[in-house]
């Protein structure tokens, strides 16, 4: 059942805002356009803060493993990253507009993200931090690789948390897939030392600078993006998209029985 509930973290234009809680998720149903004059608005003192993009992987997956769950409750903004997920909730007259991860980190470095920013990235490669180098020399970039298995490896969260933790970056992008670089910016959260604004966006900045092909527009607006993703990686992604769409109807299934019954 979707829930409606006020949410402290953070406050809207107007006063407090509702986040809701669909598919065994947090949502902050905001615009793209509130959100981007939020973000317009933080500069680099900010309390440590972050932003994640829940898709329908993660919803399958903190819903099979609850303990992730908090990673998305502490989040400074939740915002839906799933054309799929959006239209479900129009079934059960939930509105959750549709704010991607590409496309926010898209809009910030086209009309937020200022010359002589400081920008820290942990990044899934050195060749992504020459790319975004190139592309946007005015922009003071830090970054860090970490070795793989952060989700298990202490030691290399610890890192990545120094790394952040020791910066007065205005942006911080976490782009080592999820859940690991939201169990990054979670611990991050408790670092009072901690400043700036996070995002974990995935492939986010890989298709900014072009290393990674988006979908074209028209799939994008069709709702067909995953399918342009699996047909450009099928060996790592089908078995993942075909394990989602059963426990997501099932997710759905439980809002409709969980629904309260309207008056006849």
């Amino acid at each position: 059942m979707a829930i409606v509930e006020t949410h402290p973290h953070a406050m809207a234009f107007s006063g407090k805002r509702e986040r809701i809680s669909f598919l065994g998720a947090p949502f902050d149903p905001l615009t793209s356009e509130t959100v981007v004059d939020l973000l317009k608005a933080s500069g680099p003192g900010v309390r440590f803060r972050y932003v994640v993009t829940p898709n329908v992987d993660h919803v399958v997956r903190l819903n099979k493993d609850r303990t992730l769950g908090r990673y998305y409750d502490k989040a400074w903004l939740s915002l839906c990253d799933s054309r799929p997920i959006a239209a479900l909730g129009r079934l059960v007259s939930v509105r959750l507009p549709l704010v991607t991860g590409s496309d926010l980190t898209a809009t910030l470095f086209r009309s937020v993200i200022e010359s002589g920013d400081v920008i820290s990235v942990i990044a899934p490669n050195q060749a992504l931090m020459r790319a975004l180098e190139r592309t946007y020399p005015g922009i003071r970039f830090r970054s860090f690789v970490p070795p793989s298995g952060v989700l298990t490896n202490e030691q290399a969260l610890r890192d990545c948390v120094e790394f952040v933790a020791g910066d007065e970056a205005r942006f911080i992008f976490i782009c080592i897939g999820s859940p690991q670089s939201e169990k990054i910016a979670s611990a991050l959260a408790l670092r009072p030392d901690a400043s700036g604004t996070a995002f974990c966006v995935g492939a986010a900045l890989e298709f900014l600078v072009g290393s990674k092909r988006r979908a074209p527009l028209w799939m994008r607006r069709v709702g067909l993006e995953w399918m342009h993703r699996l047909l450009s990686d099928p060996a790592r992604l089908w078995h993942r998209y075909a394990s989602s769409v059963l426990p997501l109807l099932m997710l759905f299934t439980g809002e409709l029985v969980g629904r309260p019954k309207r008056p006849g």
